[in-house]
């Protein structure tokens, strides 16, 4: 009986990183044979491996049923469709989607800038004095978006206020201590 061996998990941000710093090497090596063998083998791979994708989407949706949702919810493959320009689902419903993913913080989509591509968000005070932590929001959002939305470049968190303002209301009336 052999023994399965299972993967470490594959983060598409940090391979695509990764993938960069080997081509910059190649490229700073001073060979610029082997840097353009390196950049089209690269995009050999690319179009081989956004053929195969596109033929499983269209597999998966000519089959009965929606086997296809679970796929889009899963952060390697929705990277993956992204990348290839494959996914199913447009922008807004992507961002929604990575935003779905950390909803302990309870972020609101207030608008996108295309051009800079900021999201800005507004998060729901949970009680409390109202302040949260819109680093902490920041960071899970960033996280999420860069499987489901790369188009989003950096997010902008603003904490909306929990509720109206308390009133202190005395327990003894106006002037009633004043004989």
């Amino acid at each position: 009986m052999s023994a399965v061996t299972v993967a470490a998990p594959v983060n598409a941000e940090q391979t695509g990183r990764r993938v960069e710093e080997v081509l910059e090497r190649l490229t700073a090596s001073g060979d610029p044979a082997a840097a353009a063998a390196a950049e089209e083998l690269v995009r050999s791979l690319m179009d081989f491996y956004g053929a195969g994708l596109a033929r499983i989407l269209h597999l998966l949706s000519s089959a009965p049923g929606e086997p296809s949702a679970g796929l889009l919810g899963d952060e390697l493959v929705a990277s993956l469709l992204v990348l290839h320009d494959l996914h199913p689902e447009d922008r807004d419903t992507r961002i929604a989607r990575a935003l779905d993913s950390v909803r302990e913080h309870a972020l609101d989509v207030v608008d996108f800038d295309e051009e800079s591509g900021t999201l800005r968000v507004r998060a729901r005070a949970g009680g409390g004095c109202g302040c949260g932590s819109g680093a902490d929001a920041r960071l899970a959002a960033e996280a999420a978006l860069a499987c489901f939305a790369p188009e989003v470049r950096a997010v902008d968190v603003r904490t909306a206020p929990a509720g109206p303002t308390l009133l202190q209301i005395s327990t003894t009336p106006t002037g009633a201590g004043t004989r």
